[in-house]
């Protein structure tokens, strides 16, 4: 008889500030760097497809966009920019982004168009090789949540991060 991993209830709790702030935030903190490890922010639009994969359209002309055509590894900070001081929450995510697929397009830019209001989404015509801009995707790695500093849970006296993982892994996949 196979034994159930062990639940770990910081964890459990914890990631639930990971869906929490993909769906209700629009926007977030796009770290790139060049191929001489020069580094670029941007803040950009984005739609979660699940909590492992992040949807966003891009000038393919953008800096941000030039460094991810040269180098693939990302991280990508979700908050909320309004949060009372000392009252924030956020999301560290390590990750490796890059143009979506041909194939996987289509599904991609209906989801992204699942958030955007009817008078701005977009046609495949527009984020494809002949339109302006181009559909992107961060896959997720790793995900930390924010710990503020003094949180009666942890033994924490300034603001610290912590790893967190979906504490069910088997339930359903998000396609790349």
């Amino acid at each position: 008889m196979q034994q159930q991993p062990t639940r770990d209830p910081v964890n459990d709790s914890m990631w639930g500030t990971v869906s929490r702030l993909l769906e209700s935030q629009r926007y977030l903190v796009l770290a790139t760097a060049d191929p001489t490890g020069s580094p670029w922010a941007t803040p950009v639009f984005f739609v979660p497809d699940g909590t492992d994969r992040l949807l966003w359209v891009s000038s393919p002309d953008s800096r941000h966009s030039r460094n991810l055509s040269l180098r693939s590894e990302v991280a990508i900070t979700v908050f909320d920019s309004h949060a009372e001081i000392g009252k924030a929450e956020a999301l560290y995510l390590e990750a490796t982004a890059g143009l979506v697929d041909d194939l996987a397009q289509p599904a991609a830019l209906e989801r992204l168009n699942a958030g955007l209001p009817p008078h701005q989404q977009l046609d495949i015509k527009e984020v494809g090789p002949t339109g302006l801009l181009r559909l992107y995707h961060a896959l997720v790695r790793q995900h930390h949540v924010l710990i503020r500093g003094g949180d009666p849970r942890f033994d924490n006296p300034v603001d610290t991060r912590l790893a967190v993982h979906d504490p069910d892994p088997a339930g359903p996949s998000n396609a790349p």
